[in-house]
């Protein structure tokens, strides 16, 4: 550490996830590399409103390894090959130039994977007024995931009390919490997972009605229709293709898709299509995409039903925490082969 001409002057080494180059397929470990060498001004640069901040949890998400393919359009984000890699973290304020921010503050939103970050765009850097639960659900069921299930399942599917609802990749930061909402309205749940672990915790943990290993069953169709006699009300969907062409075949008459997201598909060099969607013209079905920055503005409404469920243990959550900067490329690396057992995050530094 060299110090400057004052306390918050002081300049600091940097350790970062730094990425290599634009990838096709599956993302590696060897595509992302950790530079020790880095070092950081702890002071927000003159004139600046931007925040100097120390990261403390990252998020590793499934759309992360888009980002490392090469951008298609100039208005595509992708990491860009050189520099430290990005996405959703948990941070401590060491200095701001911006009057929404102070020294101190604990804040979420995009950050570097680097242990101090120059965030210089604050719009959608929301700062943590509730610290009473782990600082790291803020990457999870608290941050981005937890706003994705609740817009998804309450504004796109919206769901009524006994109907029928079946989630992919259910034990994922966005499927686990989908669950419980569900179920926290009366709904009958059934959830797809990778493993068998994954399938008891589904079952045990979130207390879905039902669960399958899709890996073990060589007829989705026929698993579906196992589940789910009558057919389906709504499908949370994130993984697509085989899985979307099999519930296509067993929604109800004016059942309800959210498409959140297709983890099947992203690192295919040639995506697979979807065969059954004439059927959803004969049963009247709504398919609807969505992120969840379209509903940045029902945060306080999210967070007034979600941290009472917590609070009072009616909604769990799993996280899987890595330790240490340098374990960030194995745990991102991690979700598409299904390695994760609930909300991967890597942990930085305790505050």
């Amino acid at each position: 550490m060299a110090s400057g001409g004052g306390d918050n002057e002081l300049e600091v080494s940097n350790k970062q996830v730094i990425f290599k180059n634009y990838v096709s397929g599956f993302p590696k470990e060897s595509d992302m590399y950790l530079n020790t060498n880095g070092t950081i001004k702890l002071k927000v640069p003159e004139g600046s409103n931007g925040l100097l901040v120390k990261n403390l949890h990252l998020s590793c998400d499934p759309y992360m390894c888009n980002l490392m393919k090469k951008p298609i359009s100039s208005t595509t984000n992708s990491f860009e090959p050189g520099s430290p890699i990005f996405g959703f973290g948990v941070a401590k304020v060491v200095d701001s130039g911006n009057p929404k921010f102070k020294k101190g503050d604990l804040v979420w939103g995009k950050t570097g994977w680097e242990e101090y970050s120059l965030i210089t765009d604050v719009q959608n850097l929301l700062k943590i007024e509730h610290t009473d639960v782990p600082l790291s659900y803020y990457t999870g069921i608290l941050g981005m995931p937890g706003l994705t299930a609740y817009s998804g399942f309450y504004e796109v599917c919206s769901p009524k009390k006994g109907e029928y609802v079946i989630i992919s990749a259910a034990s994922g930061a966005v499927g686990q919490l989908v669950g419980q909402f569900a179920k926290l309205l009366g709904c009958y749940v059934v959830g797809s997972a990778g493993s068998k672990e994954k399938v008891d915790l589904l079952k045990n943990k979130f207390k879905f009605d039902e669960a399958f290993n899709y890996k073990e069953e060589p007829d989705l169709d026929a698993a579906l229709k196992r589940y789910f006699p009558e057919g389906i009300d709504i499908y949370f969907e994130n993984v697509g293709g085989k899985m979307l062409d099999a519930v296509l075949l067993n929604m109800k008459t004016h059942g309800r898709i959210a498409v959140c997201g297709m983890i099947s598909q992203y690192n295919l060099e040639k995506l697979e299509g979807v065969h059954n969607l004439v059927r959803m013209i004969y049963k009247r079905v709504q398919m609807k995409a969505f992120v969840f920055s379209d509903y940045y503005h029902l945060y306080s409404k999210f967070l007034d039903l979600v941290l009472p469920h917590i609070a009072e243990g009616k909604i769990v959550y799993l996280e899987d925490i890595a330790e240490g900067l340098e374990s960030g490329p194995a745990a991102l690396v991690g979700l598409f082969s299904g390695l994760n057992v609930g909300k991967q995050v890597v942990l930085v530094a305790k505050e």
